[in-house]
C-alpha cells in the first residue's frame, strides 16, 4: 500500500486541485491532503471547511475513492509531515515552466532532507492550468463568475463567504 501526501493551502479547492488528487489516487493506493497552516497568513476558509469541501469535491468527481483519502493538517516542514503520516510519495502539480522551476528546487531541498521520500510531479490538465486558488478568491469577492474553476460545493461556499 502506497500513500501520498498532497500537500497545499487548498484555500479554497480548485478543479485543478481536484484533477491532481484523482491523478495522485492513480499512483498511490491513500492520499494525505495535507493543508498548511501558516500563523501569519488569515485563511478565507478555516480547517475544517477546507476539510469538508476536499472531502465533497472529491466524492463528487469519484465517489468510489472518498474512502482513500485523509485530510491532515500541518505546520511544519513538509518532509517531516509527510513522514509522521507514513507517506513516501509526495505529489506535486504542475502548471507551466514557472511552477516547474520552483517545484523542481524544492523537489531537490525535499530529498536531501528526506532521501526516503520521491517527490511526484503531477501535470494540470489544459482546462486547470491557469487556475489558481488566489484567483479564485480575488474574483469570487468582486462579485465574477468561478463555476467553471472550482467544483459545485466549492462555488455555494465562496458564494456564501460573499454574503456574509
Amino acid at each position: 500500500m502506497t500513500t501520498a501526501f498532497y500537500p497545499g493551502s487548498f484555500d479554497p479547492i480548485t478543479n485543478g486541485h481536484v484533477d491532481v488528487l484523482v491523478q495522485a489516487l492513480n499512483v498511490a493506493s491513500k492520499v494525505i491532503v495535507a493543508i498548511g497552516i501558516h500563523p501569519g497568513k488569515t485563511p478565507l476558509f478555516s480547517f475544517e471547511e477546507k476539510a469538508d469541501l476536499i472531502r465533497k469535491s472529491l466524492a463528487e468527481t469519484l465517489p468510489e475513492r472518498t474512502g482513500d483519502i485523509s485530510v491532515v493538517a500541518f505546520d511544519n516542514l513538509v518532509v517531516d509531515a509527510a513522514r509522521a503520516h507514513g507517506a513516501i510519495l509526495l505529489i506535486r502539480g504542475l502548471r507551466d515552466g514557472t511552477d516547474l522551476d520552483y517545484e523542481m528546487q524544492m523537489a531537490g531541498m525535499n530529498r536531501q532532507m528526506a532521501p526516503d521520500i520521491q517527490t511526484v510531479f503531477l501535470p494540470a490538465g489544459t482546462a486547470s492550468r491557469p487556475i489558481t486558488a488566489t484567483l479564485v478568491r480575488q474574483i469570487a469577492a468582486m462579485g465574477g463568475d468561478v463555476s467553471a474553476f472550482v467544483p459545485a460545493v466549492v462555488l455555494k461556499a465562496l458564494q456564501s463567504k460573499r454574503k456574509s
